[in-house]
């Protein structure tokens, strides 16, 4: 495992007994899979920086989020937001249409041609992650599956 505080230990040093210890050999995980996706996504035909594929799946997730909604989402200022969006409406990304109740609201919305670039970014990830898993055994990525979900449950569960 690669440690960021350059010890230069390769092993893995303790089990899943030890929080700590899995916690650097999951930090160590995340940054390679964080490469692997970045890799991946800028393979795209469209090249887009983080925090714009980030936006994009957050309108997505949210469709007609307005200006102030999508910066709180994102947690950037409103002018970030804005220019932000300003870039991914000139690339025909995404589209403001005014608010049908609220005329002085506007909502933001993706293009098809931003729905088509976040399928292919998807995509591409996908692949790019199945390749890796596939080079690993079943009872591996089956306990990687229920780790997973563990993890997950255990996210999920409020706090003491």
């Amino acid at each position: 495992m690669t440690r960021l505080s350059g010890s230069g230990d390769d092993q893995a040093n303790g089990s899943a007994e030890d929080p700590m210890a899995l916690a650097r050999e999951l930090s160590d995980a995340v940054d390679r899979l964080t490469n692997l996706w970045s890799v991946a996504a800028q393979g795209a035909r469209l090249r887009l920086s983080p925090h714009q594929l980030r936006a994009l799946r957050v309108l997505e997730d949210t469709p007609g989020l307005n200006l102030t909604a999508l910066s709180e989402n994102m947690d950037i200022g409103l002018p970030t937001a804005s220019r932000l969006c300003d870039r991914l409406e000139a690339a025909g990304l995404l589209e403001r249409v005014l608010h049908p109740q609220k005329r002085r609201e506007v909502q933001l919305s993706l293009t098809g041609h931003g729905r088509q670039v976040l399928g292919e970014v998807s995509a591409r990830r996908s692949q790019a992650l199945a390749s890796v898993l596939a080079t690993m055994d079943t009872a591996e990525r089956s306990a990687l599956s229920r780790g997973l979900r563990g993890f997950r449950a255990a996210q999920d569960t409020p706090g003491p």
